[in-house]
């Protein structure tokens, strides 16, 4: 049975219950003991209760409610899900086809005069260190990078032409991770996250502050640590406060864009000092609290930058995730 099917005789139901629920009632309390001095006997009569019209339309209205929870529930176990991220890191046969594994050497034909380190292999083969230090140290360290001659580590294929797509839906606070390899247009899924996005703004086209429309993501990314300062409106202040640990800018307008690029990106949730230390407020993702940008926890967004930041990517703001364009283009 379809969905649909589903939805309409929960509905049904629903309304049915109300309906009993309502009936029983009325016959709960709609009979009265009287004395009857034609017969000259005690006998029960009925009473007809009226239910208040108000009484009604509010049963309507909880009904009906209840009735668009179920819907949003279907529509939203009908959306694509997946999670397959570390199949990019993985050694063995279960590693993603666009990737393949390396054997370390400081000795490598592409590289003459010098040994080869790993931001030699990064530039080569346009992965990042943060990628190939994940893969490298079978956790998600991006900064550890030592190596020694015949370790094995992951990077993406150099043949492979390849693109990464974000899909975020502005109705629901969630983003949708695919590549795309142009030589057959096959999409795959790699993982979906929860996200926090700008303030509500009626006046805006998108009803947010964060725009609609697909953007280019730009080069000029930044990682910031605890002590990394920089201007914010004007005010010097610790960046990690604002953008945590990662930002990545939106740069030029591809389709349907409702804003500028300028100043918009997708980065970490912000971070708050509490007693000397620094903790990340992770209740800032999954609302609307921000200026326009799209954040994401710390350890998702470092992940998501270790993979994208090498390779054309771009990003698809749309209202519900039914409107993207990506999906719908012919493979």
């Amino acid at each position: 049975m379809s969905s649909i099917k589903y939805l309409i005789i929960a509905a049904i139901l629903l309304f049915a219950f109300i309906g009993i629920a309502g009936t029983m009632k009325n016959k709960k309390n709609n009979k009265e003991i009287v004395f009857d001095s034609k017969k000259n006997k005690v006998q029960e009569v009925k009473i007809v209760e009226k239910i208040p019209e108000k009484k009604i339309e509010k049963q309507k209205t909880v009904a009906l409610k209840k009735t668009e929870e179920i819907k949003k529930e279907v529509i939203d176990d009908n959306l694509p899900d997946n999670n397959i991220i570390d199949r990019f890191f993985a050694l063995d046969s279960s590693k993603l086809p666009i990737v393949e594994t390396i054997t370390y050497s400081s000795r490598v034909p592409w590289l003459k005069g010098r040994p080869a380190w790993i931001a030699d292999y990064s530039s080569y083969y346009s992965t990042t260190r943060h990628f190939i230090a994940r893969s490298l140290n079978r956790k998600a360290d991006y900064f550890t990078q030592n190596v020694t001659p015949g370790d094995r580590f992951n990077v993406l294929k150099k043949d492979k032409n390849l693109k990464f797509h974000l899909i975020i839906d502005l109705s629901r606070s969630k983003m949708w991770f695919y590549y795309n390899d142009l030589d057959t247009n096959e999409k795959v899924l790699l993982k979906t996250y929860n996200v926090g996005l700008g303030r509500k703004d009626s006046k805006r086209l998108s009803g947010y502050l964060t725009p609609i429309g697909e953007y280019e993501l730009g080069s000029k990314v930044a990682i910031y640590k605890n002590d990394t300062m920089g201007y914010f409106q004007d005010s010097k202040i610790q960046m990690i406060k604002i953008f945590g640990t990662r930002w990545i800018p939106f740069d030029k307008e591809i389709a349907n864009c409702t804003e500028s690029p300028k100043g918009l990106g997708i980065h970490g949730a912000p971070w708050l000092e509490v007693n000397n230390q620094f903790v990340e407020d992770r209740e800032k993702v999954g609302k609307y609290e921000s200026d326009g940008c799209v954040r994401l926890l710390s350890e998702d967004m470092e992940e998501l930058f270790s993979i994208i930041i090498s390779r054309n990517t771009t990003v698809e703001l749309v209202k519900d995730f039914k409107d993207n364009k990506f999906i719908k283009e012919k493979k």
